[in-house]
């Protein structure tokens, strides 16, 4: 009776923790792309890129290499001053993706919603796609 619990216990250990501890990593980068986000850092939001990254800008969209993502996000950030990002929405895809939906407020007066998506790609997740929509 106590090995079997004890066995039950190490197969939870086994397969449960990892998927939680993914989970945290994941929740732990939502929090840090949307700290960037919140800074305006387009240097920070680059760490997080895959290979090709889309992107929907006001005058800018497609996939774009890592390093002219980081360009186009710091010509945005520069026009858009950010002065805070309200996360109104955080989940999970069917995929496994992770998507968070906000609300991005400039120094200009001006508000965009705010999307942006992290894939699974091999072992890690990377920043799949970024929107800023005027509202």
């Amino acid at each position: 009776m106590i090995k079997r619990f004890f066995n039950s216990v190490l197969l939870l250990v086994l397969f449960v923790m990892p998927a939680m501890q993914a989970f945290g990593q994941t929740n732990d980068m939502a929090r840090e792309i949307s700290q960037a986000i919140r800074q305006g850092s387009a240097r920070e939001m680059s760490k997080y890129f895959g290979q090709n990254v889309d992107l929907t800008l006001p005058g800018s969209e497609g996939t774009f290499s890592k390093a002219q993502a980081e360009v186009i996000l710091r010509n945005f950030f520069s026009k858009n001053t950010p002065t805070g990002l309200s996360v109104n929405h955080q989940g999970n895809s069917r995929d496994g993706s992770i998507f968070v939906i906000g609300t991005l407020q400039t120094r200009g007066g001006q508000t965009f919603r705010t999307y942006f998506l992290l894939k699974k790609v091999s072992d890690s997740f990377k920043l799949h796609q970024v929107q800023f929509e005027p509202q």
